[in-house]
């Protein structure tokens, strides 16, 4: 599972021109999953994200988590995280999970996120043709692949 984080003070998804998703303060989060993922993974990201310390304190440190600043997450499928441009100039996403299992797991995600951080969490939908719009905080732009925790 990977995931591009990026600390937002706005973000919204759209589809066929209506907004689906919105936040403010808080995190947008690009999700890819990958045949490999399991329930595993999405605790174990859904743990770290909750606990992530990328908002300033008063003293301008980033020190604080999501919930110590009422934030939002804002969740977007994104199955071109796991592209593979080892060959050629056409990225292959055959390791991006088909359908029947990464929409099981990106359902999990949101949910065990809910619970997991007490925040709101905004998506986008599944597979649909999506027009992100952010302004991003800092900017503050972190990656995430449970396959390679660093």
């Amino acid at each position: 599972m990977r995931a591009v984080v990026q600390r937002v003070s706005r973000a919204s998804v759209t589809i066929e021109n209506e907004v689906t998703g919105s936040i403010n303060n808080g995190m947008l989060v690009l999700l890819g999953i990958e045949d490999a993922d399991n329930e595993d993974d999405v605790e174990w990201l859904c743990g770290k994200l909750s606990r992530l310390r990328i908002f300033p304190d008063a003293e301008g440190v980033m020190n604080l988590d999501i919930q110590a600043i009422n934030g939002a997450f804002l969740v977007v499928s994104q199955f071109t995280l796991h592209a593979s441009t080892k060959k050629g100039n056409r990225p292959s996403y055959i390791r991006a999970a088909q359908p029947d299992k990464a929409i099981p797991l990106y359902e999990h995600f949101v949910s065990e996120l809910r619970k997991t951080s007490s925040c709101p969490v905004q998506t986008g939908r599944f597979g649909a043709m999506m027009q992100v719009e952010l302004i991003n905080d800092g900017p503050v732009t972190i990656l995430f692949d449970t396959k390679n925790k660093e």
